[in-house]
Parts: C-alpha cells; structure tokens; sequence
C-alpha cells in the first residue's frame, strides 16, 4: 500500500488545484462578463500551488521562503478565493480587512521563524486566520448563493476547513515549540489530508457553481427580452396559454392588459433609437413595481406590451391599468414625455386558446387610441 507523508500529500493537493485552475481559466474565456469573479477563482489555486510547492521544498530552501513567504501566500490564495466569491454573489470584496490581517500576520510569521522559532505558535496564528476565513467565506454562499447542491457542497467543504483548522488549533495548545509540520504521525496525515481534500473540493464547488450561474444566465436569455427584461413574446404566450388552461380547471379568470406607448416613432425620430430604447426600459422599470408576484409582462412586440393579470377581475384589472397609465404619464424627467394607451379584457368560460382574449384586449386598445389615446378601454364581451 502507498505510504502517503504530509508533505507528498501538500504537493499532489497544490498539483489537482492548479489542474483545476486551467478547467477554471477556460470557462472564464468561454462565459460570459456577466458571471463575475471567474478570474479570483482561477488566480487562488495557482497561488495556492505556488505556497505548497513553497512548503514542500521546507528544508532545502530558506524557511523565510518555504515558512513565511508560503504561509502568507497560502493565505492570500484563500483571500482571493472568498474574493471570487464576493464577485460572483455581487458583494464587494472586503480588501482592507483581510489584507490588513495578511500584514499584521507577516512580522508574526517571522518572529516565530527566525527569532523565536516555535511551529506551535504559527501554527495557532495560521489555522486562526482560517478559521475566520473558512468561516466567512462558508457564510456568504448561505446567506447569499443560490440554494443548489453546488452552492451546498462548497459550503460543506469551507465548514470541514473550519473544522480541521478548529481541530489544528486547539493540538497546538501546549504543543512543543521544537514539533514540526513533516513530523509523521496519524493525526498529522489525517489534518493536512482532510485540509487539501476540502479545499480540492472547494474548487470543484467553485466550477460547478459558474456552470449553474451560466444555465440560469442561459435559460433567461431564453424567456426573456433582452433589452427590457420583460418576458418575451414566445414565453409570455406560453404564461399566458398556462394560466389560462388552470383557469378552466379551477373556474377562475384571468385578465390581460394589451398596451401600446403612444406615439412611440415620433420619440425614435425626433430623438434615436437609443433614447426610444431608454423609453421602454424605464416603462417596464415603472410598472413591474405595480404588479403583483404572480402577474407578468412581456414584450408582444416593438411598443407593445402584455400583462397577465391571473385570478383578477375586470374591475380590479381596470384598477391595475389605470395605475399603469398614470405611471407612465408621470414620465421621467431625463426622458421624453410619453404616455400609454391600455386595453383590457377578461377570460371567458367558453375561451378555447388565447386568440379570443387577444382579440378582446386588441379591439379595446384600438379603443382607447381612437378616443384620444392615454385611456384605458374595457371590453368583457367578444364582438357580436
């Protein structure tokens, strides 16, 4: 059987992080901006590499190099990674804090090595640093990632770190100053095997993490409008087609409301096409606040909107689009003037599909633009 030391166990972790870093490199070429703190995540295992290789060579080089210089760029690379993190969970990475802490470490680190050399001693300041990193690293991916097995499994192994350092640090209480890291003893092996698999594991959370963000990024491309972030006119029919079905099973209705910016070209014409988009962002910006959870709103198509109003009456539709109107004719001051024409209809029991009601809603909204625009027209009743 091979007989793995502490220190062939350091390098072989530092080698699967660093081969881990290059997965990490290419998803950061292939994905997109938007999926941030791909390049801390890619940057704390080479770094990390870099400190085990430092600490393997202890002994054959200076211990300025393989004791204080590995100590304190192993920390940095935990530092980056909870960085990475930060990024990706859109906190900002706390700098002052933790680099302050990696300076205050560094003369510690030196005393102990070169003055009053004493393992036990760094060993209670290094495993005290990760704890708190560990730790609050572990608590930023509760408290602010996504609930998936991806988000869990790093957590898990950011509390096993903890864990281990606990462990680490409560053996190095009343510890001989003389002891040392490559001494081989079962709890030894045992702290550094546990220690380098969970930060293996942390590495392995870290991809499967982007490649859950990137789906997620992926299947709202998919659903929704790329400029207003309203659903698009494909899965807005598909909400609607949906609701409409669970109101024939439960006897309920829905409403919908078909609005129109009125004169939306003159705003291209007199003031561009980037100024007219700026119109339709800040429109779906206003009146999504008005809107219920479970109501939603897609882009039919150019100035058109659609909201899908589910378990609303007429009267409480009507209600709903007035505010809507009301909201857009208040405008913002950094944009042109712009006010919206709304028609709204109700689901019927004998409504086969969605055509029907589309119709209903259309034929009001050709209402309201006939009769002077900035209204809201009702129609319950298909024409005659």
């Amino acid at each position: 059987m091979l007989n793995l030391d502490p220190r062939t166990i350091i390098v072989l972790a530092g080698v699967m992080g660093a081969l881990m870093a290059v997965v990490l490199f290419f998803l950061r070429r292939n994905y997109p901006p938007s999926i941030k703190g791909l390049a801390e995540w890619t940057a704390a295992p080479i770094i990390i590499f870099v400190s085990t290789l430092l600490i393997g060579a202890r002994g054959v080089i200076p211990d300025f190099l393989s004791v204080v210089a590995a100590n304190l760029i192993l920390l940095a690379g935990q530092v980056l990674f909870y960085f990475g993190s930060q990024r990706f969970l859109g906190v900002s990475p706390s700098f002052r804090f933790w680099g302050a802490l990696i300076v205050v470490a560094a003369p510690v680190l030196v005393w102990y090595t070169h003055v009053e050399p004493s393992y036990a001693m760094r060993l209670l300041l290094i495993a005290l640093l990760l704890i708190l990193l560990s730790t609050s690293h572990a608590w930023l991916l509760l408290r602010k990632g996504i609930r998936s097995f991806a988000t869990y499994l790093t957590a898990a192994a950011l509390l096993l770190q903890t864990v281990v350092q606990a462990l680490r640090f409560i053996s190095a209480i009343g510890m001989p100053a003389d002891n040392a890291l490559f001494i081989l003893s079962p709890a030894q092996t045992f702290y550094v095997a546990t220690y380098t698999f969970s930060m293996l594991m942390v590495t392995i959370g870290a991809v499967l993490m982007a490649t859950e963000k990137l789906r997620a990024e992926l299947e709202h491309l998919a659903t929704h409008d790329s400029l207003t972030g309203a659903l698009n006119r494909r899965a807005l029919m598909e909400a609607c087609a949906t609701e409409l079905a669970r109101c024939r099973r439960n006897q309920q209705v829905m409403s919908l409301l078909l609005i129109d910016l009125d004169h939306f070209k003159a705003i291209n014409d007199n003031h561009g096409h980037l100024t007219g988009d700026r119109v339709l962002v800040d429109f779906v910006a206003r009146i999504i606040p008005l809107l219920r959870q479970p109501d939603r709103v897609g882009r039919f198509g150019g100035e058109e909107f659609v909201v899908l109003l589910p378990e609303t009456s007429l009267d409480q539709a009507r209600v709903v689009a007035e505010r809507i109107r009301a909201a857009v004719e208040s405008g913002a001051a950094a944009l042109p003037a712009c006010t919206a024409s709304i028609g709204v209809t109700v689901s019927l029991s004998d409504d086969a599909n969605l055509d029907g009601i589309l119709a209903r809603a259309d034929a009001a909204l050709y209402q309201a633009k006939e009769r002077g625009r900035n209204r809201v027209e009702v129609i319950a009743l298909p024409a005659p």
